[in-house]
């Protein structure tokens, strides 16, 4: 039994106190079996969106296009479903929707039939200027079916005056601002780009003969493809006869890749900058005790995120690393329906203490990040009543206080803790004996990049700093937006 959309809202207030992933994109070349690797590679990515997912086919003639809202596994591990996707060429996406609202026809890659031939699009990321583009484009008589940004992209395409594709998207490249990374298939390519920069990733792999695109890393090795090397930022990389193209049409720019792809978003084994993020993350745990040590009896981490920082924060302390909290992997499929009554549990459908281990005891809980702190509360609450005799809160992370507007789904200003709350606030709402939060040079220290003539080497790292590489050019004030949906006023659905 899958759960449904509101099924889901029901459960979504358990997970509003973490950031949420934006989407995952994979694409492949000149293999036989191109729509199953495509469902693999998804599968791999599954962390980065589970609201829809759909694979796009080529067969040299006609296209094919398969989609689902819920997860991979419920859909595309059915081989009546990946027969439906025959070709050599295939692109896929996992969703979560940070634009738009959830409905199939938002979920990619979305196809679009131009007078020079078929396209289909996978899009992580958002755009920031996407309304008013939206606006002109509509002004102009263009007709949109969808409210997700990446249509946008479409309609520049087909709107172009150039004669190639590429030309076409190029044009549309210079129109559009955000952090992005796209997959696009046509009838003779596959085509990745990352934005001007390389706020969201993407990757390159090699199985035999073909390549592949894809977000991260862990998606190649479920398919046993080699790892290539990152797509840079701005950089338009074409796949056609089994060969591989490299265009950078935009003026340089430093790369500011986004800094909680290290702290959150990426899979632990997924190498990210020559290093599987886990590295990183246990790094920020060694910071953090250097930084924050305090005498207490062990260590434990808030799974599945904390596990790294605190594996890191114990070894350098020398204290004692025990699961003090044990996750509950499937609450979505046992409580489908929950009462009141069940929903006022709230974390305890997710997180249960390992109460023999707390009791009397002093913990330090480690997190990767702190939002809302709604969630934290709940753990601290829970570890109290299971009998332990002091809590003290670490962040693997400085405190976040800006909103994000490049793809990740995260609360206003208003309602991140860190934003209208002091340190001590934030401890006294929490409820913890002490919090502290890894600093920004402490953050960087563990990236291995350090300080620079006293400033900080720039990756998006707006979440703390409010220093963005790209202002939303939407006439939207900034606690209006919580997410740029592309749902106005006037449209209907």
């Amino acid at each position: 039994m899958r759960i449904s959309l509101i099924q889901k809202k029901k459960l979504k207030k358990f997970k509003l106190d973490k950031l949420r992933e934006e989407c995952g994109v994979f694409g492949i070349s000149s293999h036989e079996d191109a729509s199953a690797l495509v469902a693999l590679g998804l599968h791999a990515l599954q962390h980065r969106g589970q609201e829809g997912c759909g694979i796009v086919s080529f067969d040299g003639k006609n296209y094919h296009s398969e989609k689902r809202q819920g997860l991979v596994g419920d859909h595309f591990t059915k081989s009546d479903v990946i027969k439906k996707l025959p070709g050599k060429f295939a692109i896929g996406h996992n969703r979560y929707s940070t634009t738009g609202e959830t409905s199939l026809r938002n979920i990619q890659p979305f196809f679009a039939d131009l007078h020079m031939g078929g396209l289909s699009i996978a899009h992580n990321g958002n755009l920031t200027n996407a309304l008013a583009l939206r606006e002109t484009l509509v002004r102009d008589g263009a007709i949109f079916r969808t409210t997700s940004d990446t249509e946008t992209i479409v309609q520049l395409i087909a709107k172009s005056k150039r004669e190639k594709i590429v030309d076409k998207l190029i044009d549309a490249l210079f129109q559009i601002k955000g952090g992005f990374s796209l997959v696009i298939m046509t009838n003779k390519k596959i085509i990745g780009v990352r934005d001007p920069f390389g706020i969201r990733p993407l990757v390159i792999g090699k199985l035999k003969e073909s390549f592949i695109l894809a977000s991260e890393t862990c998606a190649l090795d479920i398919v046993g493809a080699s790892f290539v090397r990152e797509v840079e930022n701005g950089e338009i990389v074409v796949v056609e006869n089994n060969k591989i193209n490299s265009i950078k049409p935009f003026p340089k720019q430093k790369a500011r890749p986004c800094i909680f792809e290290y702290i959150y978003f990426a899979r632990p084994d997924s190498l990210v900058d020559g290093k599987c993020a886990y590295e990183y993350r246990k790094n920020f745990g060694i910071q953090l005790a250097k930084e924050t040590d305090i005498n207490a009896d062990i260590v434990v981490p808030v799974p599945d995120s904390g596990v790294p920082a605190a594996l890191g924060y114990a070894e350098y302390s020398k204290k004692r690393f025990e699961l003090g909290l044990i996750r509950n992997h499937y609450v979505g499929r046992t409580f489908i329906e929950p009462s009141q009554n069940i929903r006022s549990l709230g974390v305890k459908l997710k997180l249960s203490p390992t109460k023999s281990i707390v009791k009397n005891k002093s913990i330090i809980l480690i997190d990767d990040s702190l939002v809302r702190g709604t969630t934290c509360l709940k753990i601290v609450k829970m570890l109290y009543e299971s009998g332990a005799k002091e809590v003290h809160v670490r962040i693997a992370c400085p405190e976040i206080k800006f909103p994000d507007f490049y793809g990740v789904d995260m609360p206003t200003r208003k309602e991140l803790l860190a934003f209208k709350k002091t340190n001590e606030e934030m401890c006294q709402y929490i409820k913890a004996k002490s919090l502290k939060f890894l600093s920004l040079g402490g953050l960087y220290e563990g990236l291995n990049k350090g300080k620079r003539n006293n400033t900080y080497p720039q990756f998006s790292d707006h979440y703390f700093t409010g220093d963005y590489p790209i202002k939303p050019t939407d006439n939207l004030g900034e606690e209006k937006i919580k997410q740029l949906s592309l749902l106005s006023s006037k449209s209907s659905s």
